[in-house]
């Protein structure tokens, strides 16, 4: 190359590079804010060699936020612990600080120096044996690109999936690349919520290569409990606490088994020890309003569900903490779906159907939500339509919203099991409801019962065309 900087010839180097700036992360702008306090949170506390990964994650974020003088601070950080964290790989892992450095500089204009990066990375290439000039394809970059992916949020786990998979296809046993491929799977699957049984054997593998890793094992002890194996799951929660290694995320996770086994005491105990350290984390503001919403329901139950006089006081106590908990999840993490949900629910517990419908309302406007996401919101807010505002009418359609986005979850279960209902509703008031008819009809298809299906469609068409031509118009029949 010349002395001078060919801007067309650095172009097209950078786009060979594997670094942040080429990996297609997807992050909302809403979302920037909780991330970059998840980034800090994990370099305080989180007890495992990932500062140099989470200093290049946080350049590209400062970046995007158009800090990019902070970003260029970051990357330094990034480089200083490259030798510490991986001293026998500086070379293959520094590929991607590089690449980061060359994009930044390219955007800040400086070509110069980033050109001084791309002969850093071109050189490196060269001693590795790669037959590209400025891109490594190796199982140790396809880790760093699924760790990328994983700190981005649910809208890139499929991808880091894809990643992890790869490297593991080079280095079956690499015990790093072992944990970012279970707690990809654990959380793909929780989303989901279907076939928590695909992340059992992922997160056991990754403890035998990672015995010291506390954190795989409180996912372990979590999906343990989701296949009715708790006792099991407990041992591991207890073995992790015993530990002083990733702490605060021990915390976190930890208390959503206590949570969930109906220990609140103990969840809300070690919740608000994780508070202390991260006062910002959306999850645990999120989860500790959860605690307090299962107490009010246990309140609820000693009262067989008639509280009154200092049991009704207290359950208002507690609705206002599981409120001033909420809004602070969503405060941190704009885009936190399920928090807003469970907003929406403690509203209605306590009769504010108005607060209620605004925050559902306030989720529906949001736009790129997930599938899930989509699903799971139509699945609530039906539920809402139907028994608070009852509306059949509105239920029916976000029943109908959440199953015609096929994809398999739970939510998509329930709103199929929920359309189910209405129609059989529908029927039992009237045996000849067309839209009743019509309705099961759709259920049965969803179901797989075709014939049945089929049935259904015909004796609601016949039954249309009748009322049709004795009432002078045409009726309209929900298409198959």
């Amino acid at each position: 190359m010349s002395d001078k900087p060919n801007e067309t010839l650095i172009k097209e180097c950078l786009l060979q590079l594997r670094c942040h700036f080429t990996w297609g992360l997807q992050i909302d702008n809403t979302e920037m804010l909780d991330l970059e306090n998840r980034v800090f949170d994990q370099i305080e506390f989180l007890d495992v060699q990932c500062n140099t990964r989470m200093y290049n994650l946080l350049a590209y974020v400062k970046h995007l936020a158009g800090q990019n003088q902070e970003a260029l601070e970051s990357l330094k950080e990034a480089e200083d612990f490259l030798l510490q964290e991986f001293a026998d790989q500086s070379d293959v892992r520094g590929l991607v600080t590089w690449g980061n450095y060359a994009w930044l500089y390219h955007h800040m204009g400086r070509l110069g120096e980033a050109q001084t990066y791309l002969d850093k990375v071109e050189k490196t290439c060269k001693k590795l044996a790669s037959p590209f000039s400025h891109r490594m394809e190796c199982p140790e970059l396809d880790c760093e690109e699924g760790w990328a992916l994983l700190k981005c949020g649910r809208n890139n786990y499929e991808r880091a999936k894809v990643c992890f998979e790869k490297a593991l296809e080079v280095d079956p046993t690499n015990p790093e690349f072992s944990v970012g491929y279970a707690i990809v799977t654990y959380r793909l699957n929780n989303i989901k919520r279907t076939e928590q049984v695909k992340s059992l054997d992922p997160l056991k593998q990754a403890i035998r290569l990672n015995p010291e890793n506390e954190y795989v094992k409180v996912l372990l002890a979590l999906c343990l409990q989701d296949l009715g194996q708790e006792d099991e799951g407990e041992k591991y929660i207890e073995e992790a606490l015993a530990s002083k290694t990733s702490h605060t995320y021990v915390l976190r996770y930890a208390a959503k088994f206590h949570r969930r086994k109906g220990s609140l005491d103990k969840a809300l105990q070690l919740l608000h020890k994780a508070l202390k350290d991260t006062p910002c984390s959306a999850l645990v503001h999120h989860q500790i309003g959860l605690c307090y919403k299962a107490q009010i329901i246990q309140n609820k139950k000693v009262t067989h569900w008639q509280p009154r006089g200092q049991d009704r006081e207290n359950i208002g106590r507690l609705a206002r903490l599981v409120i001033d908990h909420l809004e602070c999840a969503v405060k941190h993490k704009p885009t936190f779906v399920i928090a807003y949900i469970d907003l929406a629910e403690i509203y209605i517990e306590i009769g504010d159907y108005c607060k209620a419908e605004d925050t559902y309302q306030k989720v529906l406007s949001m736009k790129s939500l997930s599938e899930e996401d989509l699903q799971q919101l139509h699945l609530h807010y039906g539920k809402f339509q139907e028994f608070q505002r009852k509306s059949e009418v509105n239920a029916i359609i976000n029943y109908l919203k959440a199953v015609k986005i096929e994809k398999a979850s739970f939510s998509r279960d329930k709103s199929i099991s929920a359309l189910e209902k209405c129609a059989l509703k529908k029927l039992r008031k009237n045996e000849f409801d067309v839209e009743g008819l019509s309705l099961l009809g759709f259920v049965q298809k969803q179901k797989g019962e075709i014939t049945k299906a089929l049935e259904s469609y015909e004796q609601a068409l016949k039954l249309a065309a009748g009322q049709e031509k004795s009432l002078g118009h045409k009726l309209k029949v929900p298409k198959p």
